[in-house]
């Protein structure tokens, strides 16, 4: 047993298709074939079930392509160690973000990392946070963006920001003059929300129920950008992060946005994860902290992001 049988091993239990594993790993079909095959012989049972149209692992493989994703991820770690060691700024770091995040906060802080770390080939990922979970857990990533509350031991979360949330209405809405909304107010209103498997609509459902809002369960959207499209077609209304309305994204001339008063004002807090067990938990935090020099004028509403004009006095007549 080597190295290269795991990796092999790995890459079938991710394709579940022998010609796709084996160009994933750079080698012919017959030869992966085989060294799975000496895998199996070794272990004295077998791993994978064989058809001619899918492949199949045995409870036995899942639980070997399990420890061997394991072994190759500390196998990664040590090589990164050993790299880190040479040059602690350098070397490459795998970073989850999930896509109501990704968009709106790299602008603002990927310049910056590079100018602090110039060395670093930073390999950024997006999806949604249950699979940037099962990445990070598994060694695929060294750190995620995502969400708090995380309840995982293994994982330590360094807080980066807390991000309100915003009321976003058509210019036809009732509520399209208004600055300010108390939160309570949201109990009459029914919410355009994102469909299920995003973060930020566990996160508006929360906000929900905490003040008696509910769906609009008639659309449920694919993507933020949907949900801002409905919104300006004055389909419904929707809560919206406040970095998804800052530049560089651009202004919708018939979305309004509201900011909610008093301190159970919505939010979002946004932490960076990583293994507890990570060879790279000194570089991480330096890292952790370009996020959290965010400028705090991108987490407040200003009028020039969409908040509505204020209604203009009445003219004395001559």
């Amino acid at each position: 047993m080597n190295l290269r049988d795991l990796k092999y091993l790995v890459a079938l239990a991710d394709h579940r298709h022998f010609g796709r594993a084996a160009a994933s790993c750079f080698v012919s079909q017959p030869t992966l074939s085989t060294q799975i095959r000496k895998l199996e012989d070794e272990l004295g049972l077998p791993l994978v079930e064989r058809s001619p149209r899918k492949v199949m692992l045995t409870p036995a493989g899942l639980e070997a392509a399990a420890r061997a994703r394991s072994i190759m991820g500390e196998i990664e770690q040590l090589k990164e160690a050993a790299r880190r060691s040479r040059d602690p700024e350098a070397g490459t770091v795998r970073l989850g973000i999930f896509p109501t995040l990704g968009p709106y906060l790299l602008p603002h802080v990927i310049p910056n990392i590079r100018g602090r770390f110039p060395q670093l080939e930073l390999l950024l990922v997006e999806e949604k946070s249950d699979e940037l979970l099962h990445r990070l857990r598994d060694g695929r990533l060294d750190a995620a963006l995502l969400a708090l509350p995380l309840d995982d031991d293994q994982l330590h979360a360094e807080f980066l920001f807390e991000e309100p949330f915003l009321l976003a209405v058509s210019g036809q809405h009732p509520l399209a003059r208004r600055l300010h909304l108390d939160v309570q107010e949201l109990s009459s209103q029914k919410l355009l929300l994102l469909e299920d498997g995003h973060c930020l609509r566990d996160q508006a459902l929360a906000v929900c129920r905490l003040f008696g809002a509910n769906e609009k369960s008639e659309f449920r959207a694919t993507s933020l950008e949907t949900l801002r499209q409905m919104v300006a077609a004055d389909v419904g209304i929707t809560l919206l992060p406040t970095l998804s309305v800052k530049p560089p994204v651009p202004r919708s001339d018939n979305i309004r946005l509201l900011d909610f008063e008093g301190e159970d004002r919505p939010s979002r807090r946004i932490a960076m994860a990583w293994r507890r067990s990570s060879a790279m938990t000194g570089f991480l935090e330096q890292l952790a902290e370009q996020f959290k020099r965010l400028p705090e004028a991108l987490f407040m509403l200003d009028p020039a992001d969409g908040a509505p004009d204020r209604p203009q006095p009445l003219q004395a007549r001559a």
